[in-house]
């Protein structure tokens, strides 16, 4: 067996452990935390809507994190994405929405898994740094995330409002610094910004993943 082989097998065993831990924060944690967030009172879109939330960092925050020091190849993390990405599109067209984090009114978190996965393959690819590739998968999960979850508990509705940035660039840009250095905590402060605007179906994710790209690959170009 070549070492190539060896390293892809390797990482194969690494997407399916953390497969069976996204089915869990899916099937299982996130459900129950729907139950307990109507116990306490919050609305069906809201409890929702903080899943979506949970969902963007424990697992899109938390594998980006670990996956430079995980795989060996970009193409497992960007595909398992893709995969997550259609399945969710599957379960709208089929009118069976996982209501514990999905809604009717948008499908946010279906760019979010697409856009997650092209981040992490184009940069790793591009640059050959799989930790400076993981500074814009990690702005859509856990800076998008905090964003959300902040603005949920202060203004108590999913609306746009300047203290979800703040909280984001406070904790991303020492993240993005510790994964890219000065380079990383820029991107970050310029995602945070982004973050604020939507553009039509262009949502937060697309607008997050593209210019953190954008800049880092021109600031490692030029």
């Amino acid at each position: 067996m070549g070492i190539a082989t060896e390293l892809l097998l390797r990482d194969v065993v690494v997407a399916s452990i953390l497969l069976v831990y996204s089915a869990f924060i899916i099937f299982i944690l996130t459900k129950k935390l729907y139950s307990w967030f109507l116990s306490k009172g919050l609305e069906e879109k809201r409890a929702a809507y903080f899943n979506r939330k949970v969902v963007h960092i424990m697992i899109g925050g938390v594998v980006s994190a670990i996956i430079p020091f995980a795989f060996n190849y970009p193409i497992l993390p960007a595909i398992s994405a893709w995969v997550l990405g259609f399945y969710l599109l599957f379960r709208r067209t089929k009118g069976s929405l996982m209501y514990w984090f999905q809604v009717r009114e948008n499908a946010y978190e279906v760019n979010f898994a697409f856009a997650w996965g092209a981040a992490v393959l184009i940069l790793w690819e591009a640059l050959g740094d799989p930790f400076m590739a993981m500074i814009p998968p990690m702005l859509v999960s856990f800076g998008d995330g905090i964003t959300g979850i902040v603005r949920n508990l202060i203004i108590r509705k999913r609306a746009k409002h300047w203290i979800g940035n703040i909280a984001m660039a406070m904790l991303m840009v020492p993240i993005g610094y510790i994964y890219g250095g000065l380079v990383g905590a820029t991107a970050s402060l310029i995602a945070s910004f982004v973050e604020r605007y939507e553009i039509g179906i262009i949502d937060d994710n697309i607008l997050i993943v593209l210019s953190s790209v954008l800049f880092i690959i021109a600031a490692k170009v030029l």
